[in-house]
């Protein structure tokens, strides 16, 4: 009898905000293998440095658990004072690799007005606060604040329950709007994320739908491969060689 492929449990989780962080991997190797950001570390802190190959952008991930854990700090260029973003522990590292994805993007941005609630308009968030929006479920809220330290910054906060914090990203006043977009719409995005079921941030199906299936355990491990290579070929001056989807056969799943 012919050995079984091996495979593994796998869940498929919405709304994904409540998915929790995911592996960092997602976001700190493609920005090394195919972005060429450089790496440091130190190998007496829980703690990773990525800065870019011009040295104006620095990815901090520092587990702390008073305050975020990833950071983005870019320097100021001649049209743009320095610019921050952070996010903390359970933001979905699909969320943060979406502006990774876009400040690391070699197409220059559009100077086309840019607006980060188009996406969550589109997808049926209602006005929250004077100047934000919240999602169907109430779980999420996007907001744009000013404060005195930091005018008109960007905030996203993620509950649970009675007001629990899950998560929250910031985006300082002089983010690049198409960078804060790219969240947004991220964030907005319907499709599931996949996670194994002691990463999430509830299970509370009442919250969540989370579908358990297995998958063939070369299609989990080549994933991120595959996401490599695709940021990679943005940099080629010819047309990249298609990847060939890795999409799993059907499979034997249950929903939880």
């Amino acid at each position: 009898m012919p050995p079984t492929p091996e495979t593994v449990e796998v869940d498929f989780v919405t709304p994904r905000h409540l998915a929790g962080g995911g592996d960092p991997a997602w976001i700190t190797v493609p920005l090394h293998r195919a972005c060429g950001w450089s790496y440091g570390d130190d190998p007496l802190m829980p703690r990773v440095l990525l800065s870019s190959p011009d040295q104006k952008a620095l990815l901090r991930l520092e587990p702390d658990p008073d305050d975020q854990w990833w950071t983005l700090h870019h320097a100021a260029e001649p049209n743009r004072p320095a610019w921050y973003a952070s996010f903390g522990a359970r933001t979905p590292v699909e969320l943060i690799a979406a502006v990774t994805d876009a400040l690391t993007s070699p197409a220059p941005a559009s100077d086309a007005p840019c607006d980060p609630y188009g996406a969550l308009r589109q997808a049926g968030w209602s006005p929250y606060g004077d100047n934000g929006l919240a999602s169907p479920d109430k779980t999420a809220c996007v907001e744009r604040l000013g404060t005195p330290a930091d005018p008109a910054a960007w905030f996203v906060t993620v509950t649970r329950g009675t007001h629990q914090k899950v998560w929250q990203a910031r985006f300082g006043a002089h983010t690049p709007p198409h960078l804060v977009a790219a969240f947004t719409a991220a964030l907005a995005d319907p499709k599931p994320v996949h996670r194994s079921g002691r990463s999430l941030a509830t299970l509370d199906p009442n919250v969540i739908t989370r579908k358990t299936t297995d998958v063939l355990a070369v299609y989990v491990a080549g994933a991120l491969e595959d996401r490599v290579r695709a940021l990679a070929a943005r940099h080629t001056t010819t047309p990249p060689v298609p990847i060939p989807s890795r999409q799993a056969p059907p499979s034997h799943g249950r929903s939880l």
